[in-house]
């Protein structure tokens, strides 16, 4: 948060005669909240992304999948343009469930290439049928998709602390080596920066910039992975 003030004139006197009206300066002050400088504030969609989304801890096996088709689908292009196709998408695959995703035929294909509410490149859309028979895969090999992808990180969101955007980086170590797994089990479409910026959205890192006012409240956040009880925390 950072504190903006302002002088405002307000008029006094009788307003029924104008002539006679003075005005006095009042001395406001107000709170702003200060984000994350890639946030457009002319774009309430990614404003509403970065205040109620973006870093928070995601143990959810359909939430995981939603943002895999999604930042997918962004590769070459601005977040801002597919967020604006989020409810497209979420239409046309089948409300981002893996299961569904995964029995895509040909036929299905070539109907979402015909459909303006997602972007309708085919590499891209049979990545995500590929990536939903990969990702039904590894949650019968690990339990969940969640449970796989923590491991990457620890079990714990790594904590960043950049000041300027420019210190924050398009891939990590961590982010290498999940991608490489994810190739290795046949997904696509998952190179490190897709990567990188998957476990930004998910929480497995935290990117906001330290005086964002989500910082400390992404940093604060606990989300238990599904199942895990009281005892267990």
């Amino acid at each position: 948060m950072s504190t903006v003030h302002r002088f405002i004139a307000r008029p006094w006197g009788n307003p029924r005669f104008l002539g006679n009206c003075r005005c006095r300066l009042e001395f406001q002050s107000f709170m702003v909240k200060k984000r994350c400088t890639w946030v457009g504030e002319s774009n309430p969609l990614m404003r509403e992304y970065h205040d109620r989304e973006w870093g928070v801890p995601v143990h959810d096996d359909s939430k995981h999948f939603e943002f895999l088709v999604l930042e997918g689908a962004q590769a070459g292009l601005s977040w801002s343009t597919v967020l604006n196709k989020r409810e497209g998408y979420r239409r046309a695959f089948s409300e981002f469930d893996p299961n569904k995703v995964a029995r895509y035929n040909e036929k299905h294909i070539q109907k979402l290439l015909l459909d303006p509410g997602i972007i309708r490149n085919r590499q891209k859309i049979e990545a995500a049928v590929r990536n939903a028979r990969a990702f039904l895969t590894i949650q019968e090999e690990f339990g969940s998709f969640d449970a796989y992808s923590w491991r990457f990180v620890g079990g714990q969101p790594k904590l960043n602390r950049w000041r300027v955007m420019k210190q924050i980086p398009a891939t990590s170590t961590e982010s290498d080596a999940f991608s490489k797994d994810l190739k290795g089990r046949g997904f696509s479409f998952v190179g490190s920066t897709v990567i990188y910026a998957h476990m930004q959205a998910v929480g497995m890192v935290n990117d906001h910039l330290v005086d964002c006012f989500r910082y400390r409240e992404v940093a604060m956040a606990v989300i238990e992975p599904a199942g895990r009880t009281e005892d267990e925390s």
